[in-house]
């Protein structure tokens, strides 16, 4: 799977390895609804952390369709809500 970080590039992860990431996606959830400020921003860059080290990057001039996009590091509480499903910001 190809996961793509808003502003910064692209990430190769193995499918598996959603299971991991699913716990941080929950607790953002969770946060965003309760509009915890600290707790986001906590948890937002742990998710994007462990997208980093459980992925590959891909090379910057690698323009691969993307099936998933998170939100910046920077994101606010509201542009994330706005890119929120119905199970969070990872499938599953």
């Amino acid at each position: 799977m190809i996961v793509r970080i808003m502003g910064e590039g692209q990430v190769r992860l193995d499918d598996s390895r959603l299971t991991e990431l699913n716990k941080l996606d929950e607790e953002l959830t969770a946060e965003l609804e309760g509009g915890d400020e600290g707790g986001f921003r906590r948890t937002l860059t742990a998710l994007l952390d462990a997208v980093r080290a459980l992925g590959e990057p891909l090379p910057a001039d690698s323009l691969e369709p993307s099936d998933l996009i998170l939100p910046s590091p920077e994101a606010t509480l509201d542009e994330v809500r706005e890119m929120l499903a119905e199970d969070g910001l990872l499938p599953g």
